[in-house]
């Protein structure tokens, strides 16, 4: 098998309104209907990393403990959007919150240099804003 990138990534939408108003209006996504409640985002460059996190690890990273809380949907799956800068994830956030959206772990650095924050989309997939020191080498470092 001569696997060479990822093709295609996406939620597999209970309400197709529900799922359209949050990854379009909340993130910012433009689409382009393709058939009938069938939505492509254009103009979005693909993955640099393709990951199997295990789910303690996820809970972790996001609510302290290896235990993923029972009132919370159990993510499929996990989605990190990159931004320009530390900076544009903590305005993310706040963009986000201020529209409404359950904000699950506010912007943080971690151990490792990237900058995060984490939310869940309608569909229970782990979405974050996330800005990745290794991903950027065109900006200097101190």
């Amino acid at each position: 098998m001569d696997i060479r990138f990822i093709a295609g990534y996406g939620p597999i939408t209970r309400s197709a309104g529900d799922g359209l108003a949050f990854w379009r209006d909340a993130l910012g996504l433009r689409f382009d209907e393709m058939a009938p409640d069938y939505h492509h985002a254009h103009d979005l460059a693909g993955a640099n990393v393709f990951g199997l996190w295990p789910l303690d690890q996820a809970a972790e990273a996001t609510f302290g403990t290896k235990a993923w809380p029972q009132d919370r949907p159990v993510p499929q799956s996990w989605i990190e959007f990159e931004m320009a800068a530390p900076e544009a994830v903590a305005a993310g956030e706040q963009e986000l919150a201020a529209s409404g959206h359950e904000i699950l772990v506010a912007a943080h650095q971690e151990p490792w240099g990237q900058w995060t924050t984490r939310l869940q989309s309608p569909e229970g997939l782990l979405v974050g804003l996330s800005s990745m020191p290794d991903f950027h080498p065109e900006v200097a470092r101190a």
